[in-house]
Formats: structure tokens, C-alpha cells, sequence
């Protein structure tokens, strides 16, 4: 099950790993800095494909960024 709450603190942990700002990423996954910034907020849930998207940006599984499970890999 997709958990909001975990997925907002991962991705925003992701993000700053990186030392990435919410345009950087944005532009890295084809989505405004606006969309990262509400889904970090919890305000929003990204689609499916953008989720595949951050998985495979990021290098880890779909179940790490959306709660199921805490092994990024």
C-alpha cells in the first residue's frame, strides 16, 4: 500500500542526497518543481510512471519509495 507520509520524507532524503533542488529533479524527471515540492508536502501523489520514474532515477526499488519495505535496493 502507498504510503504518503513515508514517500514525501523519502523522496525528500533522495533529493537532498543528491544535493538536488526541486527544479533540478524536476527537470530530471520531466515535471514542474511545484509537483516535487506538493508531493514532499504530502499535498499530492505523483502518477504511476512518475513514480517508475523516481525509482529509477534514484536507483532504488518502487516498494522502498512508497513504504512497502525498507531495503532501498
Amino acid at each position: 500500500m502507498f504510503s504518503q507520509e513515508i514517500f514525501a520524507a523519502r523522496l525528500k532524503i533522495l533529493r537532498k542526497e543528491r544535493n538536488l533542488t526541486l527544479e533540478k529533479l524536476g527537470n530530471e524527471i520531466g515535471v514542474s518543481k511545484q509537483a516535487v515540492g506538493r508531493w514532499e508536502k504530502g499535498e499530492r501523489e505523483p502518477m504511476l510512471r512518475t513514480l517508475w520514474a523516481l525509482a529509477d532515477f534514484y536507483e532504488v526499488t518502487l516498494d522502498y519509495l512508497v513504504g512497502r519495505t525498507d531495503q532501498r535496493k
